[in-house]
């Protein structure tokens, strides 16, 4: 899930459980609201870490020649 879904997560779960007066007798909506919203923050903390592992630059190893080792 990228950061689009998260925050897709997050904005309809805050409809759910605040803008919404439903009643439902087997689902409690307000709870379904914040179950969205708890897993779409979870998920911009994962996908923060995730690309910033992904973003660290290691810089390359590089070979020094010495005028020594040289032969012409």
């Amino acid at each position: 899930m990228g950061l689009g879904g998260c925050i897709l997560l997050i904005g309809a779960g805050a409809i759910l459980a605040f803008a919404t007066d439903w009643e439902m007798d087997s689902v409690n909506v307000d709870m379904v609201g914040w179950i969205m919203m708890v897993v779409g923050i979870v998920g911009v903390f994962v996908y923060a870490s995730v690309m910033r592992r992904r973003r660290m630059v290691v810089p390359p190893t590089t070979t020094v020649v010495s005028e020594d080792e040289r032969h012409l």
